[in-house]
């Protein structure tokens, strides 16, 4: 979301600097009904769900299970992202 200006793609894509965009966040979420990156053809905006799939969530919660029993058999979670939190 933070990522793109909303104002500079917008005048990408109207200006055909860019030829499309497809978003998935936004910021703010959810976009506003009447923003005008709404208006153009070449604009795609989707709701932030890539993830609400059975297969996808079973894996995510699978995941987090196995993390935190990695974690309390004392060993690093494999996809911790902030090893420093840890203290041995």
């Amino acid at each position: 979301g933070p990522v793109v200006d909303p104002d500079a793609l917008y005048d990408a894509l109207k200006n055909g600097v860019i030829a499309g965009a497809a978003l998935d966040v936004t910021e703010p979420e959810p976009i506003a009904g009447n923003h005008k990156l709404l208006s153009l053809p070449n604009c795609l905006v989707v709701p932030h769900i890539a993830s609400a799939s059975l297969e996808t969530r079973t894996k995510m919660a699978c995941m987090a299970a196995e993390n935190v029993v990695a974690l309390f058999q004392g060993q690093r979670p494999a996809n911790m992202l902030n090893p420093e939190v840890l203290k041995r």
